[in-house]
């Protein structure tokens, strides 16, 4: 497997809860982790702070943590400025950030961003050549750092593996990191997303998961892709145990470990994981549970 230009340690956290905080107790929050052991944040783009002003934020208030995007959406910003703020943090927290991009989801950008979503791939390619024909005028690194792309299906994943430094699939179940890692080759980072309900009863934690998965079950990029690992549209929409437990992983510590391991397994080369909670001021207990057992 490749090696990584940015090192973000076998596991680590993938989280939306900072943007429900303010943003003194976000740097506090991505401190304890870490301190729990955790080596890299990754966090999302939507509607909510810009990435990179969190990103910088968070490195300019903490020693160690690493920021990964989980993902920047392409269509929030040209080429160029992508690349330059990639550039900007590199040269400050040299190591410290992972760029992930990804193309978002329909609603997003032609509801949200008013922009064309007709032919998702192309744009990406197009974007991925423009980002390393950017001018950069400033200090900074002369090569564009390292990349990873959002990637579900064979075409998306075949992209990240010529073109970028490897994929970072999100809500996917184990099937789905040997199905990449089969596609991709053994050379291409993969760093798939593990979603974590900590709690032993089946009834208590499908209602977690549900109430945080309804929202992907909606969007067809998450759909299509869990229809191509076998799974029944129906089953998908209605959020059958099945679908759930394939997506989400619960039970006793064993069990979530067992999850983890399954991805590395499959060809992981790093897995974050996504503490999901009633509300989002508990996700920091569920690191603090996970951090002996994932980190050791």
């Amino acid at each position: 497997m490749a090696n990584a230009s940015v090192d973000l340690g076998r596991v680590g956290l993938w989280t939306g809860a900072l943007d429900s905080m303010p943003s003194s107790a976000a740097n506090e929050l991505c401190a304890e982790a870490a301190e729990l052991g955790f080596q890299t944040i990754w966090i999302p783009e939507a509607v909510g702070r810009d990435p990179f002003v969190t990103a910088m934020r968070v490195l300019e208030n903490t020693t160690g943590v690493k920021i990964a995007t989980g993902i920047a959406n392409i269509y929030a910003r040209d080429a160029m400025t992508m690349a330059n703020a990639q550039r900007s943090i590199e040269e400050a927290h040299p190591g410290r950030f992972l760029l992930g991009l990804g193309v978002s989801h329909l609603h997003l950008v032609e509801w949200v961003r008013k922009h064309d979503y007709s032919k998702p791939l192309s744009y990406m390619r197009e974007y991925l050549a423009l980002m390393q024909k950017a001018r950069f005028v400033a200090v900074g690194p002369d090569e564009l750092p390292e990349i990873v792309l959002a990637a579900l299906g064979p075409k998306m994943l075949e992209l990240a593996a010529s073109e970028t430094a490897g994929a970072h699939p999100y809500f996917v179940p184990p099937e789905h990191t040997e199905f990449a890692r089969e596609i991709m080759g053994p050379d291409a980072l993969l760093y798939p997303e593990q979603m974590i309900v900590i709690e032993e009863d089946p009834g208590v934690a499908r209602s977690i998961a549900r109430k945080h998965m309804k929202t992907y079950v909606a969007l067809p990029n998450y759909v299509n892709n869990l229809v191509r690992l076998g799974y029944e549209a129906g089953d998908i929409e209605n959020l059958s145990d099945n679908v759930v437990d394939a997506v989400v992983v619960w039970g006793t510590m064993d069990s979530i470990c067992a999850r983890v391991q399954a991805h590395f397994d499959a060809g992981a080369d790093h897995v974050c994981v996504q503490v999901l909670t009633e509300e989002p001021n508990q996700v920091a207990d569920g690191w603090r549970i996970l951090a002996p057992v994932l980190i050791g």
